[in-house]
């Protein structure tokens, strides 16, 4: 499934003045609907109207909006059960996409998934992002994703919208970057308006730790509603889902786990605190503890240059990565403790390393916050390192299904 919308009271009358809203919350009831399904199942109208209480005859028309907008397509006859004839099923439109984009320290990236989420085309380019003005970083963002567009129209798929992830704090609803303290950047603002041109959902900006817990809602365990999703990168995000939602408070900023205090006496932290988790925990953090020199090296060089000192059992390396275990720990304690989150979810070098950490992060979680939270309710994500770039194409199929008239001619 292309991930969760908010569940919608069906409506089937409304005065004059209201009927235009009435139209558009039962067309998002609908496609939500659609979108909620499992994969293959080609749900008909006789079961979506019998799922959403709207009468046949609404469905029909809500339907008929939707195929002529392109979201949706019909895919032959689908049994309703034993008896009865069977109806027309209809499905997301495969030739309908969104693109996901992910401005890193070290990286740009772009993908273009289907409106279910299956990946299309994808790429990766590195890049020194570091300290750099946003202008020349979106202008090789723009580049790469032109390329990426047009590999997906080579395979049939129009790109209707897409979101950016960004590691930093983002101004809610525009396009301000607040603070980016590995990229240098505050009090940023982008323009989005040269990466899709003409895309008719435009283009939004996430914080990449939220982007990516949407991916892992969408794609990870069906029962998973709440859950605390921790990311490493070169700095260390957070994104909190409750209820299926993704939970970031009045100004969009929750969830950031990289910034708890876990050692009051610590280093100074790029975002100008001291002995932050990121200071601990984050990938800079843990090469320099390692022994493992960065400089002139990809970060993937030098990840794969800790795990093979890993696995020969280098005791720099060992100790950087449980140092680095343990103070997860403390922070996934605290957070726990403070909004009664019972599951969490490790993302991007957290997940590569659980192997290593996984014992001195348990023994936090156990010394800080006994019983808060049992071991096997600390997973690993299953988007693995595309998180943010799925989460982000996600969010424009979540915002598709909130707003599905955005599409109508």
């Amino acid at each position: 499934m292309a991930g969760s919308a908010a569940a919608t009271a069906p409506s089937e009358a409304g005065t004059p003045g209201n009927m235009g809203d009435v139209r558009r919350s039962n067309l998002a009831l609908v496609l939500g609907r659609v979108v909620q399904s499992p994969t293959g199942s080609h749900l008909t109208r006789a079961q979506i109207a019998a799922a959403t209480g709207l009468t046949k005859a609404s469905v029909s028309s809500i339907v008929l909006d939707l195929l002529e907008a392109g979201i949706l397509r019909e895919v032959g006859l689908s049994r309703q059960g034993e008896r009865g004839r069977p109806g027309v099923g209809l499905e997301l439109n495969p030739a309908r996409g969104v693109m996901g984009m992910e401005i890193n320290v070290d990286y740009i990236a772009a993908g273009v998934t289907d409106l279910s989420g299956r990946v299309v085309v994808q790429d990766i380019r590195e890049r020194d992002n570091r300290d750099s003005a946003s202008a020349p970083v979106m202008s090789a963002l723009a580049g790469l994703a032109s390329d990426v567009r047009r590999a997906a129209a080579a395979k049939g798929v129009e790109v209707l919208g897409g979101g950016l992830a960004v590691p930093g704090l983002v101004e809610a609803g525009t396009s301000t970057v607040t603070v980016a303290p590995n990229l240098g950047w505050r009090d940023t603002p982008l323009d989005l308006s040269g990466l899709l041109p003409g895309a008719p959902l435009g283009v939004s900006l996430f914080n990449e730790a939220n982007a990516a817990a949407l991916a892992e809602l969408a794609h990870g365990p069906h029962a998973r509603r709440n859950f605390l999703f921790v990311s490493g990168e070169v700095g260390v995000g957070g994104g909190l889902v409750i209820d299926s939602e993704l939970f970031t408070g009045p100004e969009g900023n929750a969830g950031e786990v990289g910034h708890i205090v876990v050692d009051p006496a610590g280093t100074r932290c790029s975002c100008g605190g001291t002995g932050c988790l990121e200071t601990e925990a984050g990938q800079d953090a843990i090469f320099a503890a390692a022994g493992i020199q960065v400089k002139g090296r990809s970060r993937s060089e030098s990840m794969s240059r800790l795990l093979a000192a890993l696995a020969a059992g280098d005791p720099d390396a060992l100790q950087a990565v449980q140092r680095a275990g343990r103070s997860l720990g403390i922070a996934v304690a605290s957070a726990s403790r403070m909004v009664n989150v019972r599951s969490v979810v490790l993302g991007g070098h957290f997940a590569v390393l659980d192997q290593w950490l996984r014992e001195p992060l348990l023994e936090g979680l156990a010394k800080y916050a006994p019983g808060a939270l049992p071991p096997e309710h600390v997973t690993t994500a299953v988007v693995g390192e595309s998180g943010a770039l799925l989460g982000a194409a996600g969010s424009v199929v979540r915002a598709l299904v909130e707003a599905p008239h955005r599409l109508q001619a």
